[in-house]
């Protein structure tokens, strides 16, 4: 009965995917880090929580209906040689939404002033906006992991396995994340950046443009590494 977990490919299969989905998750954990922290502070552990249990929620239940993943991906209407789907749809207002998001922290950043243990340039904001939030950008970036996880593995466990362990790593990471980046200002800008980079590449996915996702990387890597270069100098400036 359970002959598969002998099976090398699967476990291939398991660790590659579960390190792509904990790549893939690090867009959606700068999100929730960046959004949560317009909230007081009691609260935003938990609105971390809240999205990362969400997002777990939406990658399983979107795994669970694979026959509807599929027909996403089907043709909504042609004009010339262009096809929309709903996949398509999902992915450029999601990527529209990102960049929405991103330009109005960095705003904020820039334009704002710091008050009541508030972000800078944030305004206070409720609750449940910033978990609706958090739930149209847990939808877009769940599309996007489980359409990769479908393309890597052809095991529904495999693939449910892999997600849940990339969701725990990020539940892990989530607190330590977005304490370093709001402490870093400027660490905040690349992420917001990165954030922007990312919008970009999910329009011109849904516009069948498709902008290899490691080439971001990359360059966000590049980005905090020189930052983290800049960091240590300061630090050693005003030791």
């Amino acid at each position: 009965m359970f002959d598969f977990l002998t099976d090398p490919q699967v476990w291939t299969g398991f660790i590659t995917l579960s390190i792509l989905e904990i790549v893939l998750g690090i867009d959606n954990l700068i999100f929730l880090s960046i959004v949560s922290e317009r909230l007081p502070a009691a609260q935003r552990p938990r609105a971390r929580r809240i999205g990362l249990a969400l997002a777990l929620l939406m990658r399983v239940g979107l795994l669970a209906g694979l026959s509807w993943i599929i027909g996403l991906t089907a043709p909504i209407f042609t004009v010339a040689d262009f096809t929309l789907s709903w996949r398509d749809v999902v992915l450029g207002g999601g990527g529209m939404f990102l960049i929405y998001k991103g330009t109005q922290e960095i705003h904020g950043m820039v334009e704002g002033k710091e008050s009541h243990g508030v972000v800078s340039g944030a305004k206070a904001v409720s609750f449940a906006s910033v978990i609706a939030q958090i739930v149209v950008l847990d939808l877009v970036f769940s599309l996007d992991s489980v359409i990769t996880a479908v393309g890597m593995v052809n095991d529904l466990p495999v693939m449910i396995a892999a997600v849940v362990v990339a969701i725990v790593v990020m539940l892990v990471a989530a607190e330590p994340v977005a304490g370093f980046i709001n402490r870093h200002p400027t660490v905040k800008m690349l992420a917001l950046a990165f954030l922007l980079l990312v919008g970009v590449a999910l329009v011109a996915d849904g516009a069948h443009f498709h902008i290899p996702r490691g080439y971001l990387y990359f360059a966000i890597a590049f980005s905090l590494a020189v930052e983290s270069l800049n960091l240590i100098a300061a630090k050693r400036r005003n030791s």
